[in-house]
């Protein structure tokens, strides 16, 4: 069905319910806390450390999903985000210390589900049809995370509050974990290593999901740009409440905190038909040049027209739309990345898997990160140049880069002529 795999159906359901869960903050955090008390630089701190956290932990699920069990390790991750949201809500919001490190320790859990089921993912689906796969878990992440996580809140937050809304969120995650412990089926037994790993192995596996960073250089390549492709992604939603719902950074408070949620809704659900729809070219026309120019270069521009379509136009939401609608189509354009990894070593896929998620979860660390630091040097314009420097960069970066692809490329990753890859395609 459009390049799902059936088999993993409540899969993806169960990762857009907890998404929807672990996404309810996402717009509305950034401001809550700078109305509590915390300045605008504390509150993207706290932002960036817990990207830091989840880098750290999408680091390790890969390899770890192969030794313990993808389905195992996803159950796991929604019991302690539960747990630990509980202690962020009842004990870290009490102070700024608490509030970094309860919330940043909750940034282990959701990539211990999230990624074990990018590893599930690999570990059912035929190589030639990853990217198609993976765009169905992208889909299923924005309509999670992105929509229902925007616009359930923007619904719940006029009338119960905000830290209302963040202990309702608590029932999706609960939704999304039971899901996955009696619906989501396990790793097929060809692919499952869990068991045949023996203790050594285990260590050694795991061992190289550090190792291979320097073993490899095209997946050392791949981490630099899997980290440059998302930087806005997770920014934006630290740093655009403060610029267009507020003057704290230099905004003029153009729209109101709901107008921006709903506007983030609407761009992640866009996301959800383009990542199903660019993860299918990319298994027919090739994934790198995709990414290349669809992907980086549209971002480039998406980046900027956040920045200056409310100066140019005011507080004209319809307008706006316009800008969210090209970061929608660009950001999903890197849908295949998840499946260049396990191309660039397909006999260490869990490692493979593992630096795929250390750059995912880097730039959930790296976006807020150089928000946090150059936005009271340079303002939220400069930002915003800075990150269309950073997308210029990738797209060079993306010329060293040369994965395998079935159909498209020879086994060394060259393209093919143009009449082959006509005729796969076909």
């Amino acid at each position: 069905m459009f390049g799902m795999p059936r088999r993993l159906l409540f899969g993806y359901l169960a990762l857009a319910v907890f998404m929807t869960g672990d996404g309810f903050e996402l717009t509305f955090l950034s401001r809550f806390l700078v109305e509590s008390g915390f300045s605008p630089t504390q509150a993207g701190l706290v932002f960036t450390v817990y990207g830091l956290v989840v880098a750290f932990s999408a680091w390790t699920t890969g390899v770890l999903a192969e030794v313990v069990g993808a389905r195992r390790l996803m159950v796991l991750g929604g019991v302690l985000w539960m747990v630990l949201h509980v202690l962020f809500l009842t004990v870290g919001l009490r102070s700024v210390v608490g509030t970094i490190l309860i919330y940043s320790l909750r940034g282990v859990a959701y990539p211990l589900f999230m990624y074990s089921f990018v590893v599930l993912i690999a570990q059912s689906v035929h190589p030639s049809r990853l990217a198609s796969a993976m765009g169905w878990f992208w889909a299923s992440f924005s309509l999670g995370l992105g929509v229902m996580g925007a616009y359930v809140p923007s619904l719940l937050v006029p009338v119960i509050g905000e830290y209302a809304t963040l202990w309702a969120s608590l029932i999706f995650v609960a939704a999304g974990t039971a899901l996955c412990a009696f619906l989501v089926p396990g790793a097929p037994p060809e692919a499952d290593r869990s068991r045949e790993l023996a203790r050594e192995g285990r260590a050694r596996e795991l061992l190289r999901g550090v190792t291979i960073l320097v073993e490899n250089r095209q997946i050392a390549l791949s981490v630099v740009i899997r980290v440059l492709c998302n930087l806005t992604l997770y920014a934006f939603p630290m740093m655009m409440p403060l610029y267009l719902t507020t003057d704290d950074v230099g905004g003029d408070a153009w729209f109101s905190l709901p107008e921006w949620m709903t506007l983030w809704a609407i761009t992640n659900a866009i996301t959800i038909g383009s990542n199903i729809m660019w993860g299918r070219l990319g298994d027919r026309y090739g994934r790198m040049r995709q990414m290349r120019w669809y992907g980086f270069g549209g971002m480039a521009i998406a980046t900027l027209a956040f920045a200056y379509f409310p100066v140019w136009f005011g507080a004209s939401f319809p307008l706006m739309i316009v800008p969210a609608v090209l970061f929608a189509l660009s950001v999903t354009a890197f849908v295949p990345m998840g499946a260049i990894f396990p191309a660039l070593a397909p006999e260490h896929r869990g490692a493979a898997i593992s630096a795929h998620n250390l750059a995912s979860g880097l730039t959930t660390f790296a976006g807020p990160g150089i928000a946090t630091a150059l936005l009271p040097v340079i303002g939220p314009i400069g930002v915003c140049w800075a990150f269309a420097g950073l997308m210029v960069l990738g797209t060079i970066t993306t010329f060293f880069i040369h994965p395998p692809q079935p159909g498209i490329t020879t086994e060394a990753g060259r393209v093919l002529p143009r009449r082959e890859r006509l005729t796969n395609a076909a």
